[in-house]
């Protein structure tokens, strides 16, 4: 019946832990049975039984604080020339494209 329906089960046998993680925790299955279910081409894991514990998520170090970018006022008059517009749009374009000179100009000519 299920063939009919387009369905197949298939256990995956080897899976020792299952992790989901959330922004704030994460659950952690270890000893589950999972059981792939494919569906007209969609696939679906159906996790059952285990121990499951709830943890904070493991974070790599902590990402550094960006540092403002700085722009130089030469990098401004250069794109403000290029582009043929005023050093307010070319500072928005610079800060825009991270500080990209070629970048900042192709974006005001293209506009």
């Amino acid at each position: 019946m299920m063939k009919q329906m387009g369905m197949k089960m298939d256990e995956v046998g080897d899976v020792h832990t299952v992790i989901l993680q959330g922004k704030n925790r994460e659950i952690v299955i270890e000893g589950p049975t999972v059981t792939s279910i494919n569906v007209q081409g969609q696939k679906m894991y159906q996790i059952a039984g285990g121990r499951e514990t709830e943890r904070k998520p493991q974070t790599e170090a902590e990402p550094a604080e960006e540092e403002p970018l700085e722009i130089p006022e030469e990098d401004v008059l250069l794109v403000a020339q290029q582009a043929n517009v005023g050093m307010e749009k070319a500072r928005a374009a610079l800060e825009q494209s991270g500080g990209d000179l070629a970048q900042a100009i192709l974006m005001l000519q293209t506009r």
